[in-house]
């Protein structure tokens, strides 16, 4: 946690008001992303963001969060409690500024916190902008202060209401359904993955979850507490519970580099895959930045070095390049800046070229102290890069293949492929169809004007337990990377996508409705996220949702995409019904399989996206690893509501 900041008081007059807030109902996704199941969830993590504020200023050191039972949420801390005195230059209290004003906070007073959380500092004022009702309660000078809101306007003044010795905020809201008319039911395990997300990255603070909507076998309310003493270090043994390990010890730093803090926890293990996770000020920037440019260039120059030193690279004939040193590498890299610059596509990528230094140095110094003090170990490291590098080389040679055109097949084009006439590609979708039959029936049901189908052979390879020359090689992967019409990368960056030559922006992903179709999409869904993570990132994949049955009566006909639809429509019908279970999507003729599932006016299609990257990360290595026992827990509690689209 952060130093206290003792030269200046935490009063009314630290609360700056930079703007008002008459915008955020008309345009809530401006300022929270969406307004669908992403942006509920992230009203409750910019309430979090306050007190975890007042946790790295050294101020707060526990913070409860309750789901309340009409799906209401309560955060409650024990920090300084926000201040309630008049504001001078608003004339109302400190209070009501901060939850009236958007952008009006003690994060925006340079004294008042060295650095601060949360996104871009729209704060809890926007989460009383779009919410039916909002109660603060503030704990603070030996009172109680009270407000309540409605729809972001005070309906009173700030009001004491009691007295207390205790010091800290209690916000408690209720997310407005005129805004979020998708849903306003919160996800308990949506949550708790953010909650314990936050207590790795700030060590020695408690952070609870209560969810009263639900209660365990012993009849108490479901609950966790996360709470992390050694923060980033386990939070590697966290992610990487399922993967076999190459080194027994986490290499971890913490310290400060040009003003500037730097956590940095590492590990490799025998897996194939890079694992990079970066934060800033505890926003996890997925889309990397120059804190992540920092970390590889420490880790490739100082590891680089030392291999050389060794004599490990004398009989290597080719040069060793980044992508050798990281793969097998799960690394988390977390900074505090002060004034974080974002850029990119959705704006989580760290633009402050201080920090690529700050980190790059940490990194060299804390792994030239660990490969020093633990020769095997940096033996172990080397002998896998040699490996990587040498894989690399077959790797290149199996790309070369993917991005040759056969002239056989027309322009290049898989043979299994049925093309769109259209040519937009933002009017184009494909359907990647689990099995011959199935995609013979999507051909003949299709729109062809827009809609493509491309057939894959039974299971595709799990690249999760695969070298990358064996995924190149793989011809189900080639097909897919050819019919999309992107190019897979260079030799520097393997992964990297050209999405400028992307032929659809809607990629379906289509199987059948029972467990061989779920593992089946699963293995599609891995390898999106290994090898094409920036097509989900873009909003890009989806995934159908065939009927599961088809109840009829007399000439009345209905669908059914689960067995509560299927009994409202059996009582609707009374008796004489006939129900057909589809095993398959072979089952369906062509005008069903249109109807059900493939026309745009009356399909349901659920867009793959990645609300958490480390969970994520975390969920397939375990359910395509190695690892039975904790995949069999995985979805033995998640046999009814697992949703493996991330």
């Amino acid at each position: 946690m952060s130093e206290k900041n003792t030269n200046k008081n935490y009063s009314a007059d630290s609360i700056q008001a930079l703007e008002g807030m008459e915008h955020v109902r008309m345009r809530p996704s401006m300022y929270i992303g969406d307004v669908g199941v992403r942006g509920l969830h992230h009203l409750v993590y910019e309430v979090v963001d306050n007190s975890i504020d007042e946790a790295m200023g050294g101020y707060c050191n526990k913070i409860d969060v309750v789901i309340n039972e009409d799906n209401s949420v309560t955060v409650q801390d024990n920090g300084r409690g926000i201040p309630v005195g008049m504001h001078k230059k608003e004339g109302v209290s400190a209070l009501e500024v901060v939850m009236t004003k958007i952008g009006a906070g003690g994060k925006f007073d340079k004294d008042s916190y060295k650095v601060s959380g949360g996104l871009h500092g729209v704060g809890v004022s926007c989460v009383n902008a779009l919410s039916a009702a909002l109660k603060a309660t503030v704990y603070r000078e030996g009172k109680i202060w009270e407000q309540e809101y409605e729809r972001g306007k005070a309906l009173y003044p700030v009001k004491t209401v009691g007295d207390s010795d205790k010091n800290g905020t209690s916000v408690t809201f209720h997310p407005d359904p005129v805004i979020f008319n998708q849903t306003t039911e919160y996800n308990y395990e949506t949550l708790a993955n953010r909650l314990r997300e936050l207590a790795y990255l700030n060590r020695g603070v408690t952070i609870s979850l209560t969810d009263h909507r639900q209660k365990d076998s012993e009849g108490a309310f479901v609950n966790e507490t996360f709470y992390s003493e050694k923060g980033l270090e386990e939070f590697i043994l966290f992610l990487e519970a399922t993967r076999e390990p190459l080194i027994q010890k986490v290499i971890s730093m913490e310290g400060e580099k040009n003003g500037i803090p730097v956590e940095i926890a590492m590990v490799y293990n025998t897996g194939f895959s890079e694992n990079l996770h970066s934060y800033v000020n505890n926003i996890n920037t997925h889309e990397g930045g120059t804190h992540l440019s920092g970390f590889r260039r420490g880790l490739t120059s100082t590891l680089k070095k030392y291999a050389e030193q060794s004599g490990m690279l004398d009989k290597l004939k080719f040069e060793i390049s980044g992508d050798d040193f990281r793969e097998g590498l799960t690394a988390i890299v977390s900074v505090k800046v002060a004034e974080p610059q974002f850029e990119g596509q959705t704006k989580t990528k760290l633009g402050n070229r201080e920090v690529n230094a700050a980190v790059s140095q940490s990194v060299s110094e804390m792994l030239t102290d660990y490969l020093e003090e633990h020769p095997d170990d940096a033996k172990r490291i080397v002998e896998k890069v040699v490996i990587a590098a040498t894989a690399r080389h077959a790797a290149a040679k199996a790309r070369e293949m993917v991005q040759r055109k056969n002239v056989m097949h027309g322009g290049g084009l898989p043979g299994k492929l049925s093309d769109c006439s259209e040519q937009d590609p933002e009017k184009c979708e494909v359907f990647l169809v689990e099995g011959d039959s199935a995609g013979g029936t999507a051909k003949q049901g299709r729109d062809r004007n827009f809609q493509a189908i491309l057939p894959l052979r039974g299971k595709i390879l799990n690249v999760e337990k695969a070298m990358q020359h064996k995924v190149f090689e793989n011809e189900e992967i080639r097909n897919i990377y050819t019919a999309l019409g992107v190019t897979v990368g260079t030799e520097e960056d393997s992964k990297a996508l050209n999405l400028e030559k992307l032929r659809y922006h809607k990629v379906v992903i289509m199987c059948d409705a029972d467990v061989d179709g779920s593992h089946i999409e699963t293995l599609i869904l891995t390898f999106f996220f290994r090898y094409m993570r920036e097509l989900i990132e873009r909003g890009h994949v989806y995934i159908a949702t065939p009927p599961l049955y088809l109840v009829k009566k007399g000439a009345k006909k209905r669908y059914a995409w689960n067995d509560e639809e299927r009994d409202a429509i059996l009582n609707e019908y009374s008796s004489g019904a006939s129900v057909q279970r589809y095993k398959g999507l072979g089952e369906m003729n062509a005008e069903q399989l249109w109807d059900t599932t493939m026309n745009p006016e009356f399909r349901t299609l659920r867009r793959v996206s990645i609300d958490n990257a480390t969970e994520s990360d975390r969920i397939f290595s375990m359910l395509m690893g190695d690892e039975v026992p904790p995949r069999r827990e995985f979805i033995e509690k998640n046999a009814v509501y697992a949703n493996i689209d991330a």
